[in-house]
C-alpha cells in the first residue's frame, strides 16, 4: 500500500530529505509516496532472494543492495526490494550506478505498480538485464530478460516450484525453491 503526499520535490532534494525519515518513501513523478510496511512473508522472500544472490556473486564485482535507490526518470526514484549493481560504486552513492538486476516482491496492493508502472520504468534502464517480480502467496515469478533484441513484450512466467530463474548477465540461476525456502504456502 502507498500513501501519496501533495508535496512536489526534485530528486536531489528528495534523496536528502528521505535520508532523515524513519519511514520509507519513493519519489514518483515529482511526488513523495510513502511505502507502507510489508508482511513477514514479503520481507522473508526479499531477504532470502538477496541472500541467494549474495552467495552466488563475486563481491568484488557485484553489490547486492536491498531497498536501494534506482533513478528511473527525470522525477522518479524507486527503491526496489533487491538491486544488483557493480561493486565499484561509492560508499556515499544514494542510487545505483548501473543496476543489472532488479527484483520486487509482489503484494496485493503493489501488483499493478510492480507489473505495470515499475516494469515500464525499469525496462528503460540501459544497464538493466533482468527484472524479476516474485509473488508471496504462491511460488510464482515473472521474469523479463534483455536479449540482443531488447526486452520481450511480456515476461516469462515461472510457476513450477522446481523452476529456476536464469540470470545470464550474472552467470547464475536462482531456484524458486531457494527464494521461497522459508515460506509455507497454505
Amino acid at each position: 500500500m502507498t500513501v501519496q503526499t501533495p508535496v512536489q520535490m526534485d530528486k536531489s532534494a528528495f534523496l536528502t530529505w528521505a535520508e532523515r525519515q524513519e519511514e520509507n518513501f519513493e519519489l514518483v513523478r515529482g511526488r513523495i509516496v510513502m511505502m507502507t510496511g510489508g508482511l513477514r512473508g514479503h520481507w522473508q522472500i526479499a531477504f532470502d532472494l538477496a541472500k541467494a544472490l549474495d552467495a552466488r556473486l563475486d563481491p568484488d564485482t557485484w553489490a547486492v543492495l536491498p531497498e536501494f535507490g534506482v533513478d528511473v526518470g527525470p522525477s522518479t526514484v524507486r527503491f526496489p526490494d533487491v538491486v544488483v549493481d557493480p561493486a565499484d560504486g561509492a560508499r556515499t552513492d544514494r542510487t545505483a550506478t548501473a543496476p543489472v538486476f532488479i527484483a520486487e516482491v509482489l503484494s496485493p496492493s503493489s501488483e499493478r505498480i510492480d507489473l505495470g508502472d515499475k516494469a515500464a520504468e525499469y525496462l528503460l534502464l540501459p544497464s538493466l538485464r533482468t527484472y524479476l517480480v516474485v509473488a508471496q502467496d504462491e511460488p510464482k515469478a515473472w521474469v523479463w530478460t534483455r536479449t540482443s533484441a531488447g526486452f520481450p513484450p511480456g515476461p516469462a512466467v515461472l510457476d513450477d516450484p522446481q523452476a529456476a530463474v536464469d540470470i545470464p548477465a550474472l552467470g547464475i540461476e536462482l531456484p524458486l525453491s531457494e527464494i521461497y525456502r522459508r515460506i509455507r504456502f497454505e
